[in-house]
């Protein structure tokens, strides 16, 4: 029999959240930026930016950056509440004729996969790439649950996935999709 999964929506400050990793709309360098990227990194404290910078460092070969869209690393997750911080790099919205719903997708199963890696059993997504990236909230809701149930079966340790909303039109989409 398989494990009993709990999928969530909420709205709120992912910053916030008791779960075992918090997932980073990262930029490609990891060096902090604005939106939930900003967020974390103030809310961490100084040590992240100091950790993504030796990640950083020690990828500064990967085509793309040191976190490529649809990639994802982990860090510790400092000052947060949670264990962990999974940083991932979703796509910018071109209108969807380069590879972005493949990119965005792969954003939560690596996050997941990644999770499952390291012995994770919950995690929380805020809504990637929706801000200054531009993807259109509805379609980047329907490709992170659909994302997500495709990806489940392949991590059994994961328990819990709450997808956190910052505004009340993501939290709508999700709830009604």
């Amino acid at each position: 029999m398989g494990t009993c999964i709990t999928i969530e929506t909420v709205l709120g400050d992912i910053t916030k959240l008791s779960v075992d990793a918090i997932v980073n709309a990262a930029n490609s360098s990891l060096l902090g930026g604005g939106g939930v990227d900003g967020a974390i990194h103030r809310a961490a404290g100084p040590e992240l930016l100091a950790e993504c910078r030796r990640i950083a460092e020690k990828r500064r070969n990967v085509p793309g950056g040191p976190c490529p869209a649809g990639d994802a690393v982990i860090s510790s997750a400092y000052k947060l509440p949670c264990k962990k911080v999974i940083h991932t790099v979703g796509p910018v919205w071109y209108g969807g004729s380069r590879n972005e719903p493949a990119l965005l997708a792969s954003c939560y199963r690596n996050s997941l996969l990644l999770a499952e890696e390291v012995g994770l059993h919950s995690i929380a997504f805020p809504n990637i790439s929706t801000g200054v990236y531009g993807y259109p909230k509805e379609l980047a809701a329907k490709i992170a649950q659909s994302a997500v149930k495709n990806t489940i079966h392949e991590t059994p340790g994961i328990t819990r996935v709450i997808f956190v909303c910052f505004d009340q039109e993501n939290f709508r989409l999700y709830n009604t999709l």
